[in-house]
């Protein structure tokens, strides 16, 4: 009998070289660890210090600086009332609101004027008050009594007055403005439209 010899794979496992096994088995040093000293709460806090005295000193250059920039002067209590009195004029096809713009602008007027609290009160008090003072002409109060009356019977009472009736309460409203600009104020006024 013979003998058969077949070639029979091996299998040969890779053998480690001597670079692999000395690169897992030696590795890299590891870089220095920080020790805390205790003292870096000191420098957030001179951090933190800074920060706080550098927002306080801008503060300080924008307050002194708002200071110095130039403000316009408000517009006196009478110009701004006739132009609100112009501005309800858009609203002359609408009662209610024509009456609402105009009373308000009135009693915010006056309140201006005379320093007294008018757009908090009703038309009942207001006038009680009013006419307790001097502030007025006794003309200037019953004008002034008629027109408040007239605007509260359109804001409350639903009455729907013609375009008329609107245009007399308007009119009312810029007298009661013309009659009490302050005396120096229609002398400047005047001396201005007469050298123009």
């Amino acid at each position: 009998m013979g003998l058969i010899v077949t070639n029979i794979p091996t299998t040969t496992l890779p053998t480690p070289s001597t670079a692999d096994t000395t690169a897992r088995d030696i590795r890299d040093i590891k870089p220095p660890v920080g020790i805390p000293t205790g003292w870096e709460w000191l420098w957030w806090m001179l951090a933190a210090l800074g920060t706080l005295v550098a927002v306080f000193l801008l503060w300080k250059w924008w307050q002194k600086r708002k200071a110095t920039m130039p403000v316009a002067p408000p517009l006196p209590a009478h110009i701004r009332a006739r132009q609100k009195l112009r501005q309800a004029l858009g609203l002359i096809a609408q009662p209610k609101p024509f009456c609402i713009a105009v009373s308000d602008a009135a009693r915010a007027y006056l309140e201006e004027r005379f320093n007294f609290r008018a757009p908090e009160r009703t038309t009942e008090e207001f006038l009680r008050e009013l006419s307790a003072t001097d502030l007025l002409a006794k003309a200037q109060k019953e004008s002034l009594g008629k027109f408040l009356e007239s605007c509260d019977l359109v804001k409350f009472a639903k009455y729907v007055p013609g375009e008329t009736e609107l245009r007399e309460l308007y009119g009312a409203a810029m007298r009661l403005v013309d009659e009490t600009v302050p005396q120096e104020v229609t002398s400047q006024e005047s001396g201005v439209r007469g050298s123009k």
